[in-house]
């Protein structure tokens, strides 16, 4: 794609983010690739601008261009700092997943409401540090508005084979391993339904942003609790390659729809606007604010601290 535009004239309001199974999005035409640094670097590859109609849509490959980022080491602040200078409000991510659970076999889809964090503290997990301190809710760390368009498109395709569950836990592991068998006994104890490595910190900096949320997940195996078969890449590959059609065709209805004007509100995250920063200027004294961390802050937020 060197030679589209690099540069875009005007806000792009609603990206996806592909991960594992999920580089590309068909019926949809590239019109720019774009590349922003932020104060957190270069986000993990060039942010491609799609468009189907009118509406300009954002992608960005997680693991990078040709997967080369492992799950701790993608650079989620650029990421999501990228995607919200160019002016997305919304975020579609989807994944790979793991299912610890009989009912959701590989091959389905599943539209979490919920994270367990099993990261292990070496993911930079907020913008918000330097001299600035961000208290942030994350209860419901995903968009129960944008999940029932997911739920509502991955019903309507089920005559083309889509299997959708429209509730969920994500186990979100450190990686880049897959579980023990101990581990994976435990967290179906839990309650998870799913288990990835790259839902966090990308929802907690999604929500820092005032950026609406939503994860896909796609079940590509049944973890390790199921049998005495390791998970392996060749078994996640064999079923994303099998299923990729429903995938793109999934993301693709979400896109759709979403792109009506009856939801323009939505895709410009009306609902998140000032959450959070209309707290960042009483949460640290202006005396107290350190130089660098209120810059990356008004990167953000422009005019955060007027």
């Amino acid at each position: 794609m060197a030679d589209l535009p690099s540069h875009f004239e005007g806000p792009v309001h609603i990206a996806v983010i592909g991960g594992t199974g999920l580089q590309k999005i068909d019926g949809y035409v590239p019109i720019a690739t774009v590349n922003p640094e932020t104060p957190w670097g270069y986000p993990s590859a060039p942010i491609t601008i799609l468009k189907h109609g009118d509406v300009p849509i954002a992608f960005l490959s997680r693991h990078g261009a040709s997967h080369e980022y492992a799950p701790h080491e993608i650079p989620n602040r650029a990421n999501i700092a990228a995607l919200r200078i160019i002016g997305v409000r919304t975020v579609i991510a989807f994944s790979a997943v793991g299912s610890l659970q009989e009912e959701v076999k590989p091959r389905d889809f599943v539209v979490p409401d919920q994270v367990i964090d099993r990261t292990k503290g070496v993911r930079p997990s907020t913008f918000f540090e330097k001299g600035v301190v961000g208290h942030v809710g994350f209860a419901d760390p995903f968009d129960e508005k944008i999940a029932k368009v997911v739920r509502e498109c991955g019903h309507a395709l089920a005559g083309e084979g889509v299997v959708m569950h429209d509730k969920g836990t994500i186990i979100c592991m450190e990686g880049p391993q897959f579980s023990t068998r101990a581990e994976s006994h435990m967290y179906r104890s839990w309650g998870g339904t799913v288990i990835n490595m790259s839902a966090l910190p990308e929802a907690k900096l999604a929500r820092e942003a005032e950026m609406v949320y939503q994860m896909i997940c796609m079940a590509t195996d049944y973890d390790c609790w199921r049998s005495t078969e390791d998970v392996n890449v060749e078994m996640v590959i064999a079923h994303m390659a099998a299923n990729s059609g429903n995938a793109k065709l999934l993301v693709a209805a979400v896109l759709d729809k979403l792109s009506d004007i009856e939801h323009t509100d939505l895709i410009q995250g009306r609902h998140c606007e000032g959450q959070i920063s209309g707290m960042l200027k009483f949460m640290t004294k202006k005396e107290g604010r350190g130089a660098e961390g209120a810059k990356n802050a008004e990167y953000l937020f422009p005019g955060v601290w007027e």
